[in-house]
C-alpha cells in the first residue's frame, strides 16, 4: 500500500463512503481538543485514505461547533498531505443548478465566531492565502468530477457564512452583487488551516438549492436540502473513489508543501517551548 496519504472530509449527507476498505478507526485527541469524530483509516485501490465526518456521524455539530483546528491537526498527525472536502452549498447564480458540482478556487469569509489559525500564544505567522485552493489538486479533482457524468463548474467563489440559519433575502442579494458563485458554512476555515499545516486542499461543492434570491424557485428549506443531498451523495462517493488513487500517485510540486517556510516572523529564541511542542507537527521543519 502506498505511503502517500489522502484525506477526505465529508459534509452534510456524506458521513461514510461505500467502497473504502476500512482498516481501523482512530480516535485522536489533539492540543486543540477532539476532532468531529474518529478518523476512518482505509484504502482505495491500495492507496491509503483517511476519512472524517465533518459534522460527526449522525450530523451532531453545527458549523460553528466544528473543531476545525482539531480536524486538520488530526489529519496532519495521520500523515495526510492532500485533502478533498465535500460539502453542500447554495447556488448564487442561475446556471449553477441543484445537483450540479462546483469546484471553487476562491473564498470570502463572513464567519464571526470561529478559531481559524494554529498560531498565537507566543508565535506569529502569516501564510499566503491569495490562492487558497491547491491548483494541482483542483486539476485532478476536476478530471474525476467530469468522469462522474455530473454537470461540473470549475472555478468560482465560495462565500462562507456563519449560520446555522440560512441567509436573509437582503444578504442573498448582497452576496450576488459581489459576484459570489456558491454559499456554504464550513470550508474557509478548513482551507486556511490546511495551508498552515502545509496540506493541499480542494473543495467539492454540491449544489442543493438557490439560497433565497431566486424569484421562481422555492426558498431553501431543510427538506429541500436533504432531498438533493441524497442525490448528491452517490455522485460525491463515486468521485472520491476515483480521485483518491489519482491524488495518491501525484508528486507534490505545488507551493502548499512549503507554505510555512517564510511565514513565521517571531524570533525563534522567544517562542515558548510549550508552543513549539504543541505545534511541532506543523512547524518543526522551520524552528
Amino acid at each position: 500500500m502506498s505511503e502517500s496519504t489522502v484525506g477526505v472530509i465529508g459534509g452534510s449527507g456524506l458521513y461514510e463512503i461505500e467502497g473504502i476498505r476500512v482498516l481501523e478507526e482512530r480516535a485522536i485527541d489533539t492540543p486543540f481538543g477532539k476532532p468531529s469524530d474518529a478518523f476512518i483509516v482505509g484504502e482505495i485501490e491500495g492507496q491509503r485514505v483517511i476519512f472524517l465526518s465533518r459534522h460527526g456521524r449522525g450530523h451532531r455539530r453545527l458549523p460553528s461547533e466544528i473543531n476545525f483546528r482539531a480536524n486538520i491537526y488530526g489529519m496532519k498527525l495521520l500523515g495526510v498531505e492532500q485533502i478533498v472536502s465535500a460539502s453542500a452549498v447554495g447556488s448564487m447564480k442561475e446556471e449553477y443548478r441543484p445537483t450540479d458540482l462546483v469546484l471553487p478556487d476562491q473564498f470570502i469569509d463572513r464567519t464571526r465566531h470561529r478559531a481559524d489559525t494554529f498560531f498565537g500564544d507566543g508565535i506569529a505567522a502569516h501564510v499566503s492565502l491569495a490562492y487558497p485552493i491547491c491548483e494541482e489538486v483542483l486539476d485532478v479533482l476536476s478530471h474525476s468530477a467530469r468522469n462522474s457524468g455530473a454537470t461540473v463548474h470549475v472555478g468560482g467563489t465560495y462565500l462562507c457564512m456563519e449560520g446555522p440559519q440560512f441567509s436573509t433575502r437582503a444578504e442573498s442579494f448582497l452576496y450576488r452583487s459581489w459576484g459570489v458563485d456558491v454559499i456554504g458554512m464550513t470550508n474557509v476555515q478548513e482551507a486556511k488551516l490546511a495551508r498552515e499545516a502545509e496540506i493541499c486542499y480542494s473543495t467539492l461543492a454540491l449544489v442543493t438549492d438557490y439560497d433565497c434570491w431566486h424569484e421562481t424557485e422555492q426558498h431553501v428549506t431543510v427538506e429541500q436540502v436533504i432531498g438533493y443531498l441524497q442525490k448528491n451523495a452517490g455522485t460525491a462517493a463515486s468521485i472520491i473513489l476515483d480521485v483518491v488513487p489519482r491524488l495518491a500517485r501525484r508528486q507534490r510540486t505545488c507551493p502548499c508543501a512549503s507554505a510555512m517556510q517564510y511565514a513565521i516572523i517571531t524570533d525563534r529564541a522567544m517562542i515558548p517551548e510549550e508552543t513549539k511542542e504543541r505545534l511541532g507537527p506543523i512547524i518543526s521543519r522551520y524552528i
